[in-house]
């Protein structure tokens, strides 16, 4: 369910195209804040997402500009995430890769 105001998953797509997956476990101890900071300035969305694969969350951040999303996975690794890949309907948050 989407909130009036809220970003759809089509319009993140759309607009912020180069997205990167990065376990979930990297946002643990500090890393949140660490890694936020880093965005600051950069073409990120305000709203990401999430996805599961074999059993693993990865979150992804979303970029609008190519080198925004270079230089994060230069700084934290991950790797690219095609939204073709997310799941559907009930199993919208599986990343089928």
């Amino acid at each position: 369910m989407r909130r009036k105001g809220e970003l759809s998953p089509a319009a993140i797509d759309r607009g912020w195209p180069h997205q990167i997956a990065q376990p979930a476990r990297f946002c643990e101890r500090g890393g949140y804040k660490e890694i936020h900071e880093f965005c600051e300035g950069l073409s990120i969305c305000p709203r990401g997402h999430s996805v599961v694969h074999d059993g693993e969350w990865f979150n992804v951040y979303c970029f609008s500009d190519v080198a925004d999303a270079e230089k994060f996975m230069k700084r934290f690794g991950g790797e690219r995430f095609d939204p073709k890949q997310r799941g559907r309907g009930a199993n919208w948050a599986h990343w089928k890769k």
